[in-house]
């Protein structure tokens, strides 16, 4: 990441180009590591299976099957917000936590933590790949929903905002989960943790089929708090789901600094 300068001493010709020893400003280090980040991401076809290929089959299978009682309107205004929730955690959980968790096992964030670039800007590049990542995950689910009928509402700025706090409590606990696990259990309890928010975080299936006493357990988990809050917005027309942005500020705050205080590096 150093940079070079032309030089303009004697004997050296036009193109000839001498070291400038010392690290590239932070800014171009961390756009950098953003952009081999997302394009690492992108590359993997298992990464690609999980936050792109299945919240779409999930979305198009469920909303042309009656496979699920959704309640009274059209499947697909249900199942939008929940499947947009799911690509926040298939991304910013599922697949970061993955992903780093190997990373570190292999010492490749051991290599990064000893380069010019900070920890925390490490940190920083791969939460704007998984930014970059959420918003083609969600202009895709978008144009696939749109064709298949649904009709959205809502203020954009109190999506953008659920979202954001979304991938802040889901990103907090993917690095917990990989900073303090071996690589192997991370990917196991990853996928684990992914198929059961699938069919018991109100994504796919309504939290109101559930008894009672568990419906308000899930109802805290920051899935649901996420399902249930784009659905407010976006289906109900609801103006700011306050409880619904409580949980999951909560879980960001609980997650970011458990991580931050809990994430080893090798």
């Amino acid at each position: 990441m150093a940079d070079t300068a032309e030089t303009t001493e004697p004997g050296g010709g036009p193109g000839t180009f001498t070291p400038r020893p010392g690290a590239a400003p932070l800014g171009r280090m961390i756009r950098a590591q953003a952009a081999l980040e997302t394009r690492l991401l992108l590359r993997n076809g298992e990464q690609l299976l999980l936050v792109i290929i299945i919240p779409t089959l999930l979305l198009t299978l469920f909303s042309s099957v009656d496979i699920v009682d959704t309640g009274d309107g059209d499947a697909v205004d249900f199942l939008a917000p929940g499947v947009l929730a799911l690509a926040v955690l298939s991304t910013a959980f599922t697949g970061q936590a993955i992903a780093t968790g190997f990373e570190r096992r292999y010492g490749v964030l051991k290599r990064l933590g000893a380069s010019p670039l900070p920890r925390w800007g490490l940190m920083t590049a791969k939460t704007c790949a998984v930014l970059v990542t959420e918003v083609l995950q969600i202009a895709l689910l978008t144009a696939v929903a749109l064709a298949l009928g649904w009709s959205p509402h809502g203020n954009p700025a109190t999506v953008a905002l659920l979202l954001l706090l979304g991938t802040a409590a889901f990103s907090g606990l993917g690095l917990l989960m990989a900073g303090t696990l071996k690589a192997e259990v991370t990917l196991a309890a990853a996928n684990l943790v992914f198929l059961l928010l699938l069919f018991g975080g109100g994504v796919i299936v309504p939290l109101s089929k559930f008894p009672g006493g568990i419906e308000a357990v899930l109802h805290l988990l920051p899935v649901a708090a996420l399902s249930d809050g784009l659905r407010d917005v976006l289906r109900d027309g609801a103006g700011v789901p306050w409880s619904d942005l409580g949980v999951l500020a909560a879980w960001a705050v609980l997650g970011l600094g458990a991580a931050g205080r809990f994430f080893r590096w090798e």
